[in-house]
């Protein structure tokens, strides 16, 4: 249903830009004093602004109707975006067991590469690292 709204709505869409597009402006009857008037000949003698004015309010009233039916689907859609996506697992992840009261030991390969930064921020600063 969804997609059959969709597919209206891009064609009421491409109908109602035509509709706008062959319409005449308000300045347009000047051109009637050059030899612009033969377009009353197809439509009649008052033209089609009549006409195409109202076909394009009738087009216009069913893409906003059209509109308000798509919003409220998509509003009340059962799928979701991440409906596919599975949750991770509320428990907790087991580390090493380390005994209780006891500071985590830091690793050897962490505590140079934190020294090392320190020596070249007071290497840059100019002052002699202290051990």
């Amino acid at each position: 249903m969804y997609t059959v709204l969709m597919v209206v709505q891009v064609l009421l869409c491409v109908v109602l830009v035509a509709l706008v597009l062959v319409q005449k402006g308000q300045g347009a009857d000047i051109g009637a004093v050059f030899g612009g008037g033969a377009s009353q000949t197809v439509f009649g003698a008052r033209g089609a602004g009549n006409f195409l004015s109202h076909v394009t309010a009738i087009v216009g009233a069913l893409f906003f109707l059209n509109s308000l039916g798509l919003a409220y689907l998509s509003d009340h859609a059962q799928n979701s975006v991440v409906s596919g996506i599975a949750l991770p697992s509320t428990a907790p992840i087991a580390g090493p067991a380390s005994p209780s009261g006891s500071k985590p030991a830091t690793s050897p390969a962490a505590a140079p590469a934190v020294s090392a930064l320190a020596g070249s921020a007071a290497s840059a600063s100019g002052a002699t690292p202290k051990p």
